[in-house]
């Protein structure tokens, strides 16, 4: 399943808001991805997101009511980056990245994040 290969990309996205990290010295402390199609999966979506953080950056910023960037909690901040990227850029339906991302946010984040997290993805994802 993809569960451990997103769960993943989310440790690195996360420890990347507060520094820049080597990947692949990162990945010896995740836990190890035995499918060629989860390998290939996360490595997708590390690469996506290298790729348009800054983007994704300024689609959330600019969907952001009566909050700062700088405020968002910084679990928070990496689900809704896995969610836009699986959705923008890896072609995982919507409605299964939101899925996801919300099941990871039990486990990480507060009790109010999922309305936050989801809310705000959507916000995103639909603008025209």
């Amino acid at each position: 399943m993809r569960n451990e290969a997103r769960e993943n990309a989310f440790k690195l996205i996360f420890e990347g808001l507060f520094h820049e990290c080597d990947v692949e010295l990162s990945k010896d402390n995740l836990v190890e991805l035995k499918k060629e199609d989860d390998i290939e999966f996360f490595n997708a979506i590390m690469t996506a997101f290298e790729e348009n953080q800054q983007t994704m950056q300024q689609e959330i910023e600019n969907n952001l009511k009566n909050y700062s960037y700088s405020r968002v909690f910084k679990v928070d901040l990496a689900l809704i980056y896995l969610a836009l990227t699986e959705i923008k850029y890896c072609q995982t339906p919507k409605a299964v990245a939101i899925n996801e991302v919300l099941e990871i946010a039990k486990k990480y984040s507060t009790e109010k994040s999922s309305k936050f997290i989801n809310g705000l993805i959507s916000a995103i994802i639909n603008e025209k």
